[in-house]
């Protein structure tokens, strides 16, 4: 029962652009291992205001595997795993838009939001970015990079857990009346929460 966080950047506004996916491993209520890798788009454009945002431009792609390529090596790690993503509609988006763009089959797993966890265990917090999560637990990373945005993500998940007193991050949606999205052969469902 793997544990990942998950967090893509893309090259232009097209959800399946991505250019880098960043992994952050949570075992025993800590983070294990962190992986980045760059991704080269189908499509080569990046647009202006995205490289603004992550700083990746064409050149430090063009080396880099494309999409099933890069995923592929994750690929035992996916299986039924519990993904977590902050903002999960944002970065499922950009899987699955990629999956389909080169005709593969979605893998078996659930993931959760850790936007919508953050929004439901500490409302005080006048936002829930990742930079303002970052802040509130002390934490510092360079923001928009993958691999730390991975990172950021799974430490707030980490932290929701302890201030719920549940010694899982899997534990975390039975807390806070949140049902898992999920990602399976046929399609996906949304990661929800019921309204307080």
């Amino acid at each position: 029962m793997k544990t990942i966080a998950i967090d893509f950047e893309t090259a232009n506004e097209q959800r399946g652009s991505a250019c880098s996916v960043g992994l952050a491993w949570i075992e025993d209520g800590r983070v294990v291992r962190v992986e980045e890798r760059l991704i080269r788009p189908k499509t080569m454009r990046f647009s202006s205001f995205n490289i603004a945002i992550h700083g990746i431009r064409p050149e430090h792609v063009e080396d880099a595997g494309e999409f099933p390529e890069v995923m592929d090596e994750f690929i035992d790690d996916f299986r039924g795993a519990t993904m977590i993503a902050h903002n999960a509609a944002f970065d499922f988006s950009v899987w699955r838009s990629c999956l389909d763009l080169y005709r593969q089959a979605y893998p078996e797993l659930s993931y959760l939001c850790s936007v919508k966890m953050a929004q439901k265990v500490w409302p005080h917090l006048g936002s829930h970015k990742l930079n303002i999560l970052a802040s509130h637990l002390g934490l510092t990373f360079a923001h928009h990079n993958a691999a730390e945005d991975a990172a950021i993500c799974a430490e707030a998940a980490i932290a929701i857990a302890r201030s719920l007193r549940v010694s899982d991050v899997r534990d975390i949606p039975v807390m806070i009346g949140m049902r898992a999205g999920r990602l399976f052969s046929g399609g996906y469902d949304a990661c929800t929460c019921r309204k307080s």
